[in-house]
């Protein structure tokens, strides 16, 4: 799929990402929201940019509030990053079920991602990019986050799983 969109300056469009995807350090600044605290403030992000995805945000383990992650069943296989672990995300009597995942021993290009972990921005309250609120990616199966500066369409949407 192409689009004819002109980007604009400091606006990305999701379709000039690459693939194989790309990983790089994030410069700015990321918080995470639920149950009513912040159980993730950190400059110290990395983001996923792959072809029509919307950037995937992962955080580094220390980064994240003590006790806010269980480590629970379930793993997926990505043929770019290798096999992924899911947690709940738990504050209080707030629980969000697989909402967030990480990768313990990633393939060697990823390397730079173990243990770091990414949250399903559709589970939590609030995700912030800078101090923009992110949209989730559509659909419930990626985890992309969606700022006013990219420029789609992003895959996710009903009838984009063949793109």
């Amino acid at each position: 799929m192409t689009t004819n969109h002109v980007v604009a300056p400091g606006q990305e469009s999701v379709w000039d990402y690459p693939r194989p995807p790309r990983l790089e350090d994030f410069p700015g600044r990321i918080r995470i929201v639920f149950g009513g605290e912040t159980i993730v403030d950190t400059t110290r992000a990395k983001r996923v940019l792959e072809t029509s995805h919307p950037p995937t945000i992962y955080v580094p383990p220390d980064a994240i509030a003590p006790g806010t992650l269980e480590l629970v069943g379930g793993r997926s296989w990505c043929e770019w990053k290798g096999q992924a672990r899911y947690m709940d995300v738990v504050v209080g009597d707030r629980r969000a079920r697989k909402a967030a995942w990480t990768y313990p021993s990633p393939t060697q290009r990823f390397a730079a991602l173990q243990d770091f972990v990414a949250f399903y921005p559709a589970a939590m309250e609030a995700c912030f990019v800078n101090d923009e609120q992110a949209r989730p990616q559509p659909g419930g199966f990626y985890g992309g986050w969606i700022t006013s500066n990219l420029m789609g369409p992003f895959k996710g949407a009903p009838g984009t799983m063949g793109w």
